[in-house]
């Protein structure tokens, strides 16, 4: 079975992928808001107190033009709990993407960042809320965005997969024609499980967020099987210690191979697809997700790396 380094697998340029998939979506969104809706994008947060937003409300002008407007807005601090007030360096990016300050008075009160541009500027805002997000309130990732609405364009905060039912059951196979109806099996399950489509970068990775790591899904071109992978530890030091520490896990996983590839570790499963069922998807994906955030943490310490992302807990 071939591992991810030979997929040419590559963290960094799956995250932009996403971003700018993600990106295009959201724009497509902001465009068809009418009759004075909302969208409010969320950002994780590990308290019950408020966490920075970008809120987009389509609003008719009252000028001449009569071109529908979308009022952006930008979480300020007022807004905000106390663990997410923003840091004066936040305060200077803002100001340095085009926010306008919140103000209390004035033609435009309000206690956020905002701009006003039209609807059809909506790629331009989706920009905007994008590095916005990114570069100021530190969200590494589409897939931890946290919708109130709209949750199509987003991945979910957590897992919820069906279990298993108890007793004998039929269950349908289907044998792909090839890699591409066997795709559109993987994301209509995945639907199914999360409630709206996975994200999917181009090279046609499906993620998904699993606390402060995610788990890949790719089909092979042959259409044989499919391949779940995380990077769980990055930037390790000391291989020896590393593959010792690996293979007395590998003696012990039944499901997962862990394996060292240059200074990061993997953990894989390959699922075989021909046929395809889908209560096997289900079940892999599960497994991979108890697996890649059950050990993380605790590799990470043991081999002096770190986690692909912070913990979300």
């Amino acid at each position: 079975m071939e591992e991810p380094a030979d997929f040419d697998f590559d963290l960094d340029r799956s995250t932009e992928q996403a971003w700018a998939g993600f990106s295009r979506r959201l724009a497509e969104v902001v465009s068809v808001i009418d009759d004075g809706g909302s969208l409010t994008i969320g950002t994780p947060s590990t308290s019950e107190d408020p966490a920075p937003f970008i809120r987009f409300t389509q609003h008719d002008p009252d000028g001449p033009s009569g071109e529908p407007m979308v009022l952006t807005e930008a979480s300020g601090s007022a807004s905000l709990g106390e663990a997410s007030q923003l840091s004066g360096v936040q305060l200077e990016r803002l100001a340095g993407l085009g926010w306008q300050p919140p103000a209390a008075d004035g033609d435009r009160p309000c206690a956020n960042f905002w701009v006003d541009r039209r609807q059809d500027d909506s790629e331009e805002l989706a920009d905007l809320a994008v590095r916005t997000l990114r570069d100021v309130f530190g969200v590494q990732h589409p897939v931890f965005l946290a919708p109130d609405q709209l949750a199509e364009i987003l991945q979910p905060d957590s897992l919820d997969l069906h279990e298993t039912p108890a007793g004998p059951v039929t269950i349908p196979a289907v044998m792909p024609a090839g890699r591409d109806q066997l795709d559109e099996m993987v994301a209509h399950e995945l639907t199914e499980i999360f409630g709206h489509p996975p994200i999917r970068d181009s090279e046609g990775d499906f993620a998904i967020r699993v606390g402060s790591t995610m788990v890949f899904i790719r089909s092979t071109p042959d259409a044989e099987e499919l391949l779940l992978f995380s990077a769980l530890v990055h930037d390790i030091e000391g291989r020896s210690r590393a593959v010792e520490v690996l293979n007395d896990i590998n003696v012990a996983s039944r499901y997962g191979r862990f394996a060292l590839h240059q200074d990061r570790v993997f953990v894989t499963m390959s699922l075989m697809c021909r046929p395809f069922v889908a209560e096997h998807l289900h079940q892999a994906v599960r497994i991979m997700s108890q697996l890649a955030d059950g050990i993380d943490d605790e590799l990470a310490r043991k081999l002096r790396g770190r986690t692909t992302f912070e913990s979300q807990d």
